[in-house]
């Protein structure tokens, strides 16, 4: 499994700091988005952390903006991907849980860094719950929006 960190310039400083604290704890990480604090657009960052799980649907991404809002907005338009924007534990536990998350969002001007661990190692050990009423609802989220 890898963790593929994105992010655009707002998020660059965590994204390098996750990735580095991810290494610790011996997991593979890929990054992709930003290359500095020069400004780089966030739907890029979104698209490249998309792309990489349409291709490798076992691993995960992390996506880091200023709020975690616009790169959320953008990754949940791909097909399979269900980013979830999370600013405490108990909402990536549940994301993980209830929605199957793929994608951990973080708001880098929202949050600390420590915050930021905290709530990444969550998300990456809580389990899908494969009881019926979830499986259902996320079958759900995946299906053609009619008018």
């Amino acid at each position: 499994m890898t963790i593929v960190l994105g992010s655009d310039h707002a998020g660059h400083k965590f994204k390098i700091a996750l990735s580095d604290y991810l290494q610790t704890h011996d997991i593979a990480t890929k990054i992709v988005g930003s290359q500095s604090e020069d400004r780089f657009d966030y739907p890029i960052a979104s698209d490249e952390v998309a792309h990489h799980l349409l291709h490798h649907p076992h691993d995960f991404g992390i996506l880091i903006c200023g709020s975690g809002i616009g790169v959320s907005i953008r990754a949940n338009r791909y097909p399979h991907i269900r980013a979830a924007l999370c600013t405490t534990p108990q909402l990536a536990q549940l994301a993980r849980e209830h929605n199957h998350a793929n994608v951990l969002c973080l708001g880098e001007r929202i949050i600390t860094i420590e915050q930021a661990k905290e709530i990444v190692n969550v998300f990456l050990n809580a389990k899908p719950d494969l009881g019926e009423r979830h499986l259902h609802r996320v079958h759900l989220l995946g299906t053609e929006l009619v008018d």
